[in-house]
């Protein structure tokens, strides 16, 4: 995997990944800055993970939803402490049971990004089945 990151303007930037999609990031507040890019992919990587295991499952899913939520340290490097992630999953035949072994799947053995933050940042998950 590669990507390249060019400078814009001021603090923007525009980060181009090897197949060729695009996202502007800023450190000033006017685009989605690097840490909250961060932050969405963990909600991203592991809701792809949630959806992948319950479509396995032959659940059909409705509706799958991650709310996120951070703290960072006070000083600087201001990285993550910790991360909540809560997802809300609606469809039809859905078991709690089954919602739970996805969230944990996830979270334990298939999200790179969670995976990487493992050891440096307190992760943890709920859910809600509508």
């Amino acid at each position: 995997m590669k990507a390249r990151v060019s400078w814009d303007k001021d603090l923007t930037f525009t980060g181009t990944t090897d197949s060729g999609y695009k996202t502007v990031m800023d450190g000033s507040g006017n685009a989605v800055s690097p840490m909250e890019s961060v932050l969405i992919a963990v909600g991203a990587c592991s809701s792809v993970d949630v959806v992948d295991i319950l479509k396995k499952g032959r659940f059909n899913i409705e509706a799958c939803n991650c709310e996120l939520e951070a703290e960072r340290a006070e000083e600087p490097p201001r990285v993550f402490t910790k991360i909540h992630a809560h997802y809300t999953v609606s469809g039809e035949g859905i078991s709690e049971k089954a919602l739970a072994r996805a969230v944990q799947l996830s979270a334990e053995k298939y999200c790179s990004v969670m995976l990487m933050l493992t050891g440096n940042v307190d992760i943890t998950t709920s859910y809600t089945l509508v």
